[in-house]
This record gives C-alpha cells, sequence and structure tokens, in this order.
C-alpha cells in the first residue's frame, strides 16, 4: 500500500473569449500556468486532480471547452464539482466522458473520495440538502476501512470575513454533525473562499485553497483582494490516514 497523490485546483473562471480578465487578472493564462508549473514538481503526476468548483465565470460553453481542452491531454483522473458560478447542465454535456467525473466518489489506495454538489442554482451561498446528506452518512457508514476525504465547493467553517460567511454552506451545521458521527472522515476539502486556511476540528482536517487567478483578503468585513499569486494546492494522502499537504504558489504572478 502506498500514499495517494492529489492535486486540488479550484476558482479557474474561465470565460467564453480566452483573453477575458477578472478583475485584471487574465484567468485562462493563470490557469495554464499554474498546470505548467505543477508538471515540474516532483509530485507530478498524481493519483488525480480536484477540480472543486467555479470551472467558469460566465456559464458559457467554450468555457467549459478551455477547461476541457487544457485537462484532457494529461491522461489524469480529473474529478469536477460544481460552484456558484457554475452551469451545471454544461459541466455534465462538457466533461461528460474520461478522464473526467462529476461528483459522486472514487477510491484510491485505502482512501475514499466523496464529490458532493453544494451548487443551489439561485444564490452564491451553498447548500447540500437533507438527501445528499443522508446520502454521505450512508457511504461514511458503508466503508468503516477506508479513509474519508469529502470535497466540495462551499466552505463548511467561517472564514472569519463578514461578506464571505454569508455566502457559505447553509446547511453546515448538519454537515458538520453528520461526519462527527462517523470515525474515519479524515478531511474536508473545498475552493470558494480564494485562500488558505489549515484547521483541525475533532481530529478532522479542514483545508480551504487559493485560486488559480485572484486571491480574496483574509479577514476582511467586506469584499477586498489580497495580493497573494494564483496558486494549487498537493496533498498526501497516506495509509495510516494523515494527510500532508502544501500550496503551490505561481512563482511568476500574471497579473498585469
Amino acid at each position: 500500500m502506498r500514499p495517494a497523490v492529489l492535486l486540488q485546483i479550484t476558482d479557474i473562471h474561465l470565460q467564453a473569449a480566452a483573453d477575458v480578465r477578472m478583475r485584471g487578472v487574465p484567468t485562462y493564462e493563470t490557469f495554464l500556468a499554474v498546470l505548467d508549473q505543477v508538471q515540474s514538481d516532483t509530485r507530478w503526476p498524481p493519483d488525480a486532480i480536484v477540480v472543486t468548483g467555479d470551472i467558469v465565470q460566465d456559464e458559457s460553453r467554450a468555457g467549459y471547452k478551455h477547461f476541457r481542452e487544457a485537462l484532457k491531454p494529461l491522461g489524469l483522473p480529473i474529478f469536477c464539482l460544481p460552484g456558484n458560478h457554475d452551469n451545471l447542465q454544461l459541466m455534465v454535456e462538457m466533461l461528460a466522458d474520461a478522464p473526467f467525473q462529476i461528483c459522486g466518489e472514487t477510491t484510491i489506495t485505502n482512501w475514499m473520495l466523496v464529490f458532493l454538489n453544494t451548487l443551489t442554482g439561485c444564490e452564491a451561498g451553498g447548500r447540500l440538502g437533507k438527501e445528499q446528506l443522508i446520502e454521505l452518512s450512508n457511504t461514511l457508514a458503508a466503508h468503516p476501512d477506508k479513509h474519508m476525504l469529502i470535497c466540495m465547493h462551499h466552505q463548511p467553517l467561517p472564514m472569519g470575513s463578514t461578506w464571505l460567511d454569508k455566502i457559505g454552506l447553509i446547511d453546515a451545521k448538519e454537515f458538520l454533525t453528520c461526519i462527527e458521527q462517523h470515525e474515519n472522515v479524515r478531511g474536508v476539502l473545498w475552493g470558494h473562499v480564494h485562500q488558505v486556511s489549515d484547521r483541525t476540528r475533532d481530529g478532522i482536517r479542514f483545508l480551504s485553497t487559493p485560486s488559480t487567478c485572484v486571491q480574496f483578503l483574509p479577514g476582511s468585513d467586506t469584499f477586498a483582494l489580497g495580493t497573494q499569486p494564483p496558486g494549487s494546492r498537493w496533498l498526501t494522502l497516506k495509509t495510516e490516514g494523515s494527510i500532508s499537504t502544501e500550496i503551490d504558489w505561481l512563482k511568476e504572478s500574471r497579473t498585469t
């Protein structure tokens, strides 16, 4: 048995026109730059790439085409989650075939990865809903021999930013109650917040990851941008159940 290696990318915010900028950042260019940089890492190739939402900003078919054409040649399993800016119908249409998978779960070594859909379709915040929470509980109970990593778009814990915490996971309390009843949950991973956080609660690791484009200023009561460059996250899921992780910041920031 060996450790499993994952690469998480999130909040790419692609648009139909590849040269469009979002808040001054050329999102397609920084996305490609992040992908180029991680391929020079000694951990490359990972066992899978996890994409935790907001793939496309403008709900365009062309945006998902850019995403597909950038990742498909890598020949790796790519697990995609919808974010509040995504169009789930277009995601299903454009990312229907291998190596892409939307939500569901997968097993890598002695770990199970569970990919949840927090998209509500009508608001910036997210929700799992009663049915998905029951399904999650059943999945966790059915695999007591697996270490569990749960992935989603919206944050289940407060980030300490008033504006951002108003658009987090609406049923976070129910989610936390659910996972605390299962001893095999090792980590929870998300995007949405465009910033890094790493906390442990009741023995479970909670991780958020920077965007491949622009970052939000941590601890701000109102919307504000941070100065950190685009980034991604490496995770090593160890066989005994611990998680080793590192943020890979883009060395050449492309914001001008």
